[in-house]
């Protein structure tokens, strides 16, 4: 091992973060598979960057892994059909931010019926690799859904030499990770250690939360393997402490460096997996059956049986809700998500996309809002900030519509994970308004550009 790369003991001191309940209640259940619904209706935006376009039309008999939708662009990622049947309609949904997208519906034939072209990958090298990544329509499976392609492809001008491997699963009530890591310990294995070879890294850190004690015991297996024969790859317990799986969070976790503001992972020298991203990745490479399935918690006071579910991409939240037995109770707050960052909807006609990890439903008396009050200028908010920002400066040119200001503040350098907001004492809404801000900067951006096209 390079002299210059050490594996701390303990991990790195962070700044910020919040002591949210764990309530991680599906953590010790095995995951169940969910037979094929009747439909699919599968979104031709599920990750960061250029949505896909749809290359089936209405009628169409597809099967499993079949290419439905793609696009010419880098930053994007293939999509590929998660039931055998026939397309039935192509239409545009609201998805859960409440945006506009294209998405295609199939009626299941029941069958799954593999597609015939699906073979393993021939990987020799880097090229085959992200070739091949972007062929499986792998996106972070950790909720961000980034392609993965991009994510791997290394700049030259860059010197990465960490793999850092995200078990975190920091946020209250999901486990999908969790389960991951005790059902799946093979494909952990396999992915982390293949690409460890094809990246040529000599340092790979798989971080995560001392609450999941038979998880660092399973992980601690595949760290010690016999393959590892120069022991470059290292388990760090992490301290539960939300948010630890955010990646600037985990990178300073993990190697005490620094992500740069408006900089990338790769500029601290590191790229962050999470562990579901490199399991599938080791399926793909001995199946060749892109990504059309997901684990996904299904939990909250108003659910009748919490458990963990593989699903087909593009199942409706109804549909698996009422795998789970349905409701206790009508909800009063459905979630895309962890209740730290995940999206509020209004009802279960969502689909479920490549990087959803949960589904949470709480009772009138869980999702209860406290109160809005005045700012009583006690910083807490600004001690909570994984990123040091200053949340209430923020909001006070959000409220001002000061995009200078807004600026000045660093508004773009939050990630949204709601720290400040939980800190708060006076209950402020301060991440909604942030976002906000980030919208408004973003229309006046488009303003710009619209001016700038008609001179």
């Amino acid at each position: 091992m390079d002299k210059n790369l050490t594996f701390p003991k303990k991990p790195y001191r962070t700044h910020g973060g919040v002591h949210v309940p764990h309530r991680k209640n599906t953590a010790h259940a095995q995951s169940v598979i969910m037979p094929p619904p009747s439909s699919v209706t599968i979104p031709m935006s599920q990750h960061i960057g250029a949505p896909c376009k749809p290359v089936v039309k209405v009628g169409d008999v597809v099967s499993v892994g079949q290419i439905i939708g793609d696009s010419d662009a880098y930053v994007s990622a293939p999509i590929h059909s998660s039931v055998s049947g026939t397309v039935k309609k192509i239409e545009k949904i609201a998805a859960a931010d409440g945006s506009k997208v294209d998405a295609i519906t199939i009626e299941s034939d029941g069958e799954m019926r593999m597609y015939e072209g699906i073979t393993p990958p021939v990987i020799n090298d880097l090229s085959d690799l992200l070739k091949a990544v972007r062929a499986s329509g792998l996106v972070g499976l950790g909720g961000a859904g980034f392609p993965a392609h991009v994510k791997l492809n290394i700049p030259p001008d860059k010197e990465v030499d960490t793999l850092i491997i995200n078990v975190a699963e920091c946020e209250p009530y999901i486990t999908a990770d969790h389960r991951e890591v005790l059902e799946n310990s093979w494909a952990v294995m396999s992915g982390v250690y293949a690409l460890k070879d094809i990246l040529g890294l000599k340092r790979i850190i798989i971080g995560v939360e001392n609450n999941k004690p038979d998880a660092i015991k399973e992980l601690r297996t595949i760290a010690d393997h016999e393959v590892d024969k120069y022991d470059e790859v290292r388990i760090l317990a992490l301290k539960a402490s939300y948010p630890y799986g955010a990646e600037k969070v985990l990178i300073k976790a993990c190697t005490n460096r620094t992500v740069p503001m408006g900089g990338l992972p790769s500029d601290a020298g590191c790229i962050v997996m999470n562990v579901a991203s490199v399991a599938f990745l080791a399926e793909y490479m001995k199946t060749g059956v892109p990504l059309v399935k997901k684990r996904i918690t299904v939990d909250g006071d108003a659910i009748k049986n919490p458990q963990n579910v593989i699903v087909p991409v593009g199942t409706s939240v109804k549909d698996i809700i009422e795998f789970c037995g349905g409701y206790k109770e009508e909800p009063k707050k459905l979630i895309m998500g962890g209740p730290m960052m995940g999206a509020s909807v209004s009802d279960d006609s969502l689909f479920i996309a490549k990087q959803n990890n949960a589904i949470l439903a709480f009772s009138e008396k869980e999702a209860r809002l406290r109160e809005e009050s005045a700012c009583i200028r006690c910083g807490r908010c600004v001690d909570a900030c994984p990123m040091k920002l200053m949340p209430t400066s923020i909001c006070q040119a959000v409220d001002a519509k000061d995009t200078k200001a807004m600026m000045n503040a660093n508004i773009l350098n939050c990630m949204e994970c709601g720290c400040c907001s939980y800190a708060c004492p006076a209950n402020r809404h301060l991440v909604h308004n942030i976002r906000l801000g980030k919208q408004i900067l973003n229309n006046e951006k488009k303003r710009q550009m619209t001016l700038k096209e008609g001179k």
